[in-house]
């Protein structure tokens, strides 16, 4: 790929596949990490810290080097107009505000409490229910009307991701299983919401207030749980698991902003599913999951991804 074609941006299903393999890594990780570092909230919220300060960090260099740089440009530039046009300014300010204190806050509390509380297996197969609820969403609100390949694709890649976890069976909602899914139903609303949002303003710019208002919510949560001096008194290991957490976090948001804003919301958060194969792999590697059992559900997930992307790309061919 040309240095031209780096500046105009990879097209967002293929920055989307990037962080599907992010995503993957992020699962399997903080599958361990999260039961490292307790409570769940204090790990969540340094993570998270972390992870706002690195972005804050790239988005004030590349407003540096943006004369230089066409790919820093793209990431504090706003682009012009999106699915679904701008929002007024109370409605933007609104959704603003439910991006960070809610996608960005507790969203993540939620889901880390729920994640300590179930395997990585079950809380995988709950977040990929995300792609039913943006589809829901996606459509009145982005007007994003899902083709029959991403119907198809969605099928394949829920039926996958239950294959995967062992049979929906097996998926009894208990109290940690109930928050992955209350977790997922706020950041699908979030998706949508996002998606509108890169209409006004650019991926860094969003990504930022995310992490960032999201960091002051669990900060002001510990606190209200007299627990924001846990903070200051993590273990060398549980300081290790933040930083490489909080590394992966930052480049999963900056990585997922910049797709939603080059592509359908439906689309990304379709191909995002696919992370289950990186979570499996991962797993299989490290000697706590066995592949054989779960080849129908890989392939699964694998044909639902593939849908997806040659329905995009269909798509973009029929539109020159």
């Amino acid at each position: 790929m040309s240095g031209r074609d780096l500046g105009r941006g990879l097209p967002g299903l293929v920055v989307a596949g990037i962080t599907a393999v992010v995503s993957g890594v992020a699962v399997f990780v903080n599958s361990y990490a999260v039961h490292s570092v307790q409570p769940p909230a204090v790990y969540t919220t340094a993570k998270n810290l972390v992870a706002a300060f690195l972005l804050l960090l790239v988005s004030g260099v590349a407003g540096y080097v943006r004369q230089e740089s066409p790919m820093a440009a793209r990431w504090i530039t706003a682009p012009r107009g999106g699915a679904g046009g701008s929002l007024g300014p109370t409605a933007r300010v609104m959704a603003a505000l439910y991006v960070g204190v809610v996608g960005g806050g507790i969203a993540f509390i939620l889901f880390f409490d729920g994640l300590a509380e179930s395997a990585a297996t079950p809380a995988a197969f709950l977040h990929s229910s995300l792609v039913v609820f943006v589809a829901v969403l996606a459509w009145p609100v982005l007007r994003e009307r899902p083709t029959l390949w991403n119907l198809a694709a969605i099928v394949a890649l829920v039926w996958g991701q239950a294959a995967l976890a062992g049979g929906v069976s097996g998926l009894a909602l208990r109290s940690g299983q109930m928050l992955v899914l209350s977790a997922t139903l706020l950041w699908a609303v979030e998706v949508v919401l996002a998606k509108r949002l890169l209409a006004d303003l650019s991926p860094g710019a969003l990504a930022v207030l995310r992490m960032g208002v999201g960091s002051v919510v669990l900060v002001g949560y510990l606190g209200l749980h007299h627990e924001l001096r846990l903070l200051g008194s993590l273990s060398g290991e549980a300081v290790g698991w933040v930083l490489l957490t909080g590394l992966i976090l930052a480049v999963y948001v900056a990585t997922w902003m910049t797709a939603l804003s080059r592509a359908r919301a439906l689309d990304v958060t379709s191909v995002l599913v696919g992370a289950a194969l990186v979570t499996a792999l991962l797993q299989a590697a490290a000697g706590t999951k066995v592949l054989h059992p779960e080849g129908l559900g890989l392939v699964l997930v694998a044909l639902g991804t593939a849908a997806v992307l040659w329905s995009s790309w269909a798509r973009r061919r029929a539109a020159t």
